[in-house]
């Protein structure tokens, strides 16, 4: 199911860019406009985090010092929130790789 996603999001890049990740991976400089990456990207953020975890993962894009502070917090609710944003970039990486 997930490789049909996946696919999908790929074929039809502005069908997953709808999504905050997707949207701040488009503006970001690393990405350099490649709309299918970031769909790809999104996706992969549909499938791991909620819709709270993706604005928030969306400003790592803008300000990686915060992923750097969140990574290194003591906080259980950041720990717990860094362990699913481990998921999702390793999901992303698996699929989206190129």
């Amino acid at each position: 199911m997930r490789g049909i996603i996946l696919a999908a999001a790929i074929l039809v890049p502005g069908a997953a860019l709808a999504g905050p990740v997707g949207n701040a991976c488009l503006a970001s400089e690393r990405a350099r406009g490649d709309a299918a990456l970031c769909a790809c990207i999104q996706v992969a953020a549909d499938a791991t985090l909620t819709s709270g975890e993706q604005r928030r993962a969306a400003r790592f894009f803008r300000n990686p010092h915060e992923a750097q502070a969140v990574r290194a917090s003591t906080s259980d609710a950041d720990n717990r929130f860094w362990d699913r944003y481990i998921a999702f970039a390793q999901l992303a990486e698996a699929q989206c790789a190129r």
